[in-house]
Formats: structure tokens, C-alpha cells, sequence
């Protein structure tokens, strides 16, 4: 699974994830920090990677549907958790229902990880 790290994630994710298997690239490695939000999300995508993010611009699952991307991870930790944002993305990334986020919609915080998956054909939402 490949995965991009926004610039408000921690760089010392970046082995972490890459040490559980992960193809990790970051925002600021391809020099698109302080872009706008659709420059990241077009590189991303282009590049066919999961975003991992904290910027609310990407909260809108309608937006951002499950099945119209490649996977959207966005973080709400509270101020007084960011920094252990590294070892929460371990611990979310380390399970094996991560390796299913592709296409996905999820969001994540200290006590739960929703997932919202693409719609399956011929299945109601």
C-alpha cells in the first residue's frame, strides 16, 4: 500500500510506516509544502496514494466519496495527543484491516478508526 503524508503529520512517521511495509512518501519530500489543498490531492492521487492528513479540507466524505480516490486517512487527534501523532498511525497501520483502507474514507481518533468503504454494486448504501 502506498501512502502520502501531509505536511501537518509528523516526519518521524515516515520510517515507522516505511518499517511496517509501507510505501511512504511525504508532501514536503516533493517540495508541495505550503501548496494549496487540490495540488496535494491531485499529486496524491496521480501517484495513486493513500492521504494521510489532519487538514480539515479534506472532512467532506461527500467530497472525497469512498471508491472515487485512492484512500483518505484523516487524523483528529486534540492538541495535548499530536505528539504521539507517529506512534498512533503505527498502531492504526499495524493492524491488518489497514491493508483494506484503499478506496477508503476513514477517520481516525484516540478511541475509534471509522472506516467508510465504497458502496458494493447492487448493495444499498
Amino acid at each position: 500500500m502506498k501512502l502520502k503524508l501531509d505536511e501537518n503529520i509528523a516526519a518521524s512517521a515516515k520510517p515507522r510506516l516505511s518499517a511496517l511495509g509501507f510505501d511512504v512518501d511525504t508532501v514536503l519530500d516533493e517540495g508541495l509544502g505550503g501548496r494549496p489543498d487540490p495540488h496535494v490531492w491531485t499529486a496524491s492521487q496521480a501517484e495513486e496514494r493513500f492521504l494521510v492528513t489532519q487538514d480539515l479540507d479534506f472532512s467532506d466524505a461527500r467530497r472525497f466519496a469512498p471508491g472515487t480516490h485512492h484512500g483518505l486517512l484523516l487524523v483528529r487527534l486534540p492538541d495535548s495527543e499530536q505528539w504521539r501523532i507517529a506512534d498512533y498511525l503505527v498502531a492504526w497501520f499495524a493492524a491488518p484491516d489497514a491493508r483494506t483502507w484503499q478506496r477508503c474514507f476513514v477517520v481516525a481518533t484516540p478511541n475509534k478508526v471509522r472506516v467508510v468503504r465504497p458502496a458494493e454494486p447492487g448493495r444499498p448504501d
